[in-house]
C-alpha cells in the first residue's frame, strides 16, 4: 500500500513549528487554548476517544507504522494538519535530545463544574494547590486506572496542560474530567455532595483501612509541600491518617493519592 502524501517542513522557522514550540510556555498554552502530547501512544488514545489533533508531527521513522496511517487519516478526516517533519524539528519541538517521532497540538478542554454529577462515579479527586506536574499527571493517570469521576483542581494549581503533566498522565488527559473551582466555588459544591469528604491529617486518629466511608467519596489532598490549610481540612467529614513506620515521615503526594483512591472505590 503506498503512502499518503502529507505536507513536508524542514524549517524551524515554520509558523507551524514556531506556534508549536511556543506550548511549552504556559501563557501561550493559556493564550491559544492548545497544549503538545509527546507519542504516538498518548495521541491514539485520544483518537480512541474522538480527539482528534488540531498539528499532526510525525519523523520519517514513524512514517509506514499502521497506527500513525489511521491516525494521520482520522486527523486529516477532522480538519487537522498533518506534517511530516525532520528529526531536528521533533527534537527542538519536544526539548528533547532523544524525541518521540509523534507530536501533536490539541486544544484544551475543562469540564464545566456545573455539569458536575457526584453520583456518577464512587470516588472523585480535589488537589488544593499542587505544584508539580508530575504528580498531578500520574494523579490524573491514577485516577483513570481507578474509574474516579474527575479530577478537580482547587485553588491556584499547576497546569495539567504543560509538557511535564500530559505526558505523566500517558493518555488519561483525555480520559478523565479535569474541573477547575476557586475556594467559594469549592465549598459550595462541597455544602451539596451527598457522599464523604476525605482529607488526610497527620492528627487524625481513623487508619485509612478502616475509616467510615460513603460513596461517592471525594478525597481532598493539599499541596506537596503544607498539605491541607485549615479552612479546607474543615470542610472534610473524614479525616484519616497513612501510617508511616519506617523512617520517611510523609509520602509523595502522587503515591498517597493513589493509596486513598484505591482505599475509597
Amino acid at each position: 500500500m503506498s503512502r499518503p502524501a502529507y505536507r513536508q517542513i524542514s524549517s524551524l522557522t515554520n509558523p507551524t513549528v514556531k506556534a508549536a514550540r511556543a506550548l511549552h510556555l504556559r501563557k501561550e498554552r493559556e493564550a491559544s487554548g492548545q497544549f503538545l502530547a509527546e507519542g504516538l501512544k498518548i495521541a491514539a488514545e485520544a483518537m480512541e476517544l474522538g480527539r482528534a489533533p488540531r498539528v499532526l508531527m510525525f519523523g520519517l521513522d514513524a512514517a509506514d507504522h499502521p497506527l500513525l496511517r489511521r491516525l494521520a487519516a482520522f486527523t486529516a478526516e477532522q480538519g487537522g494538519e498533518v506534517i511530516e517533519v525532520t528529526r531536528d524539528i521533533l527534537e527542538k519541538v519536544s526539548r528533547r535530545d532523544n524525541p518521540q517521532t509523534v507530536v501533536s497540538v490539541f486544544d484544551q478542554h475543562f469540564a464545566d463544574l456545573a455539569t458536575l454529577d457526584p453520583k456518577s462515579a464512587t470516588c472523585w479527586v480535589a488537589l488544593q494547590a499542587v505544584r508539580d506536574p508530575g504528580n498531578l499527571g500520574t494523579i490524573v493517570r491514577t485516577a483513570d486506572s481507578a474509574g474516579c469521576g474527575g479530577v478537580i483542581l482547587v485553588g491556584e494549581c499547576c497546569d495539567p496542560f504543560s509538557v511535564e503533566a500530559v505526558r505523566a498522565t500517558m493518555g488519561s488527559i483525555f480520559a478523565v474530567p479535569i474541573f477547575k473551582a476557586d475556594i467559594p466555588a469549592f465549598t459550595a459544591l462541597r455544602k451539596t455532595w451527598p457522599g464523604s469528604v476525605i482529607g488526610t491529617l497527620l492528627t487524625a486518629t481513623h487508619d485509612f483501612r478502616a475509616a467510615p466511608f460513603r460513596a461517592p467519596n471525594m478525597i481532598l489532598m493539599g499541596n506537596e509541600q503544607q498539605g491541607l490549610p485549615p479552612d479546607l481540612a474543615a470542610l472534610c467529614d473524614v479525616n484519616v491518617k497513612i501510617p508511616m513506620r519506617g523512617r520517611a515521615d510523609s509520602l509523595n503526594l502522587a503515591v498517597a493519592t493513589g493509596i486513598m483512591i484505591y482505599a475509597a472505590t
